[in-house]
């Protein structure tokens, strides 16, 4: 049984201003790095309204499509932006993440990675920030709850950035555990650990500017692990995000290609004991392009092994 590599050529067509972190590159760097990896290899359909709105109310998918620019680029907030390609891109980083799941839960593949653009994590219920547009990641939890009758579903986010996103739009669902890792201070202002006290479902972890591997292994083997043990999900979810690297200029944190291999393999032991193996990693941040693909390589060659 082969990992599933997701990925669509539209993708490409996301296009951002020039010297916008989240850039073209960034796929084509993660896609350059996993060849010669021995994946099968799909593509991205594009995602069905209805998939979207598992998650978003229709006004806001309503938004969206009306701000697709014919030329140029349409400013949604600080950082985040449509080109005439960026929907479409959108609509295949819905799509690939719910056909991973289905060929995952249909026992096609053991676990599956996919690797599009734009990312996912930042999208709340009703609004685009943090260089996305929809929570793919949420989606697709929600779609294996949904039509797949899961009743657990958890969400492992070791995207420097707090996932504020997918918290907003899973807040409140006792079927998903959502754990997030990232930087604190550092944007988009969220995920301090207090939060969320009373819940057993939303669970965010703060690391300080310079903690590196030592401290990130200490946090998941003492806090993550057991939560999602004792939550015994029949599907994990990884919203991998490679910006956590020491090399990455938007952020403080010093993993290294190590470190995401160890969390990867600690990930897939817990998807063996409580899920039979099923996995579904999706592509968020990481902007210095050569330690993105670095990473993601570490990343998927541990999938691979483990889908085997």
């Amino acid at each position: 049984m082969t990992t599933a590599l997701f990925t669509h050529e539209d993708c490409f067509d996301h296009v951002t201003p020039p010297g916008h972190p989240e850039q073209v590159a960034r796929l084509d760097a993660v896609l350059t790095a996993l060849e010669g990896l021995p994946l099968k290899r799909h593509t991205a359909p594009l995602a069905a309204d209805d998939d979207i709105l598992l998650a978003h109310p229709s006004a806001y998918l309503y938004r969206i499509k009306s701000a697709v620019p014919d030329a140029g680029w349409a400013q949604l907030d600080a950082d985040t932006h449509m080109s005439s390609g960026s929907l479409a891109a959108a609509y295949r980083a819905v799509g690939g993440a719910v056909r991973a799941v289905d060929l995952v839960l249909e026992g096609t593949h053991r676990n599956a990675f996919v690797a599009t653009r734009p990312p996912g994590h930042h999208a709340e219920r009703e609004t685009a920030m943090g260089f996305c547009l929809f929570g793919n990641i949420a989606i697709a939890a929600k779609h294996a709850l949904e039509r797949h009758g899961l009743e657990r579903v958890a969400i492992i986010d070791f995207d420097v950035h707090h996932g504020n996103g997918t918290q907003d739009l899973v807040d409140g669902d006792d079927r998903i555990l959502f754990i997030s890792s990232h930087q604190m201070p550092l944007y988009p202002g969220t995920g301090d650990p207090r939060e969320n006290a009373m819940s057993d479902t939303i669970r965010n972890f703060a690391l300080r500017d310079g903690d590196g591997g030592p401290e990130f292994r200490k946090l998941y083997t003492r806090e993550v692990f057991p939560l999602v043990a004792d939550f015994a999900p029949q599907l994990i979810l990884i919203s991998a995000g490679f910006d956590a690297h020491a090399a990455d200029p938007l952020a403080g944190l010093r993993l290294v290609e190590e470190d995401f291999a160890w969390v990867t393999e600690k990930i897939c032991d817990l998807a063996d004991e409580f899920c039979e193996g099923r996995l579904v990693s999706l592509l968020e941040g990481g902007y210095d392009l050569v330690a993105l693909g670095n990473s993601a390589r570490a990343h998927v060659t541990v999938l691979e092994e483990r889908g085997r």
